[in-house]
């Protein structure tokens, strides 16, 4: 049992979405505009569903606004499949995206899926030459510096760096950091790394390559 915020202007959508995460137990909470959610209570939540496209405050500037409050998944419910989109929705620290129309037993299944790996527990420290990645306090620094990546990119570096040498598709790759096959999803594990890369750039470093139509790996 988890607790959910929901927010869409679509009354339908919240209706259905309340109603389909109910069958597993969750508690969930709803709201049709970002304004109206409260913020002393995003710390309650477990996982956050946000539209992109709403009526005034639109979900990633929601989502830019309250990164810094909270540290559980953050998953966007978009209508537009552009890449610049999902870009900056997941640069504005959001975990994953799912296009509408979307099937109740797939946002289910996306939602699970997160909410595991969210009860995932670390120990030790992965050491790779100018990088580590502390396993426990999920936090990856380059030269003793940290690196501020969000949940997703940090799986996403921990998992290929687990693996350095071996080469992953996006879809083996999303499969592993979200527990859910990753076959309409490619376009997700992109950007987070394109993102990845911009942030170790700045350090002057650059572990995550490009092994040309199979995947990536940590060299």
């Amino acid at each position: 049992m988890a607790a959910i915020l929901v927010v869409d202007d679509e009354i339908t959508i919240l209706e259905l979405i309340k109603n389909g995460l109910q069958k597993d137990q969750h508690f969930v909470t709803t709201y049709a505009l970002a304004e109206q959610v409260p913020l002393d209570k995003l710390g309650s939540y477990d996982l956050i569903l946000l539209d992109v496209m709403m009526p005034g405050m639109d979900g990633v500037t929601f989502c830019e606004k309250i990164r810094s409050m909270v540290d559980c998944p953050i998953v966007f419910l978009t209508a537009k499949t552009m890449e610049n989109d999902m870009i900056l929705g997941l640069g504005a620290g959001a975990d994953d995206y799912l296009t509408k129309p979307f099937r109740i037993a797939e946002l289910r299944a996306r939602v699970n899926a997160h909410l595991r790996r969210e009860k995932r527990e670390h120990h030790a420290v992965l050491h790779l030459d100018r990088v580590k990645i502390d396993l426990s306090a999920k936090e990856l620094q380059v030269d003793n510096m940290p690196v501020s990546l969000t949940k997703s990119e940090y799986f996403i570096c921990e998992y290929l760096a687990r693996n350095k040498g071996q080469v992953f598709s996006k879809e083996q790759i999303y499969e592993a950091v979200f527990s859910l096959e990753g076959d309409s999803d490619n376009a997700t594990i992109s950007t987070h790394i394109k993102n990845i890369r911009a942030k170790f750039s700045k350090m002057e470093i650059q572990p995550i390559v490009t092994v040309w139509g199979i995947g990536y790996k940590w060299q």
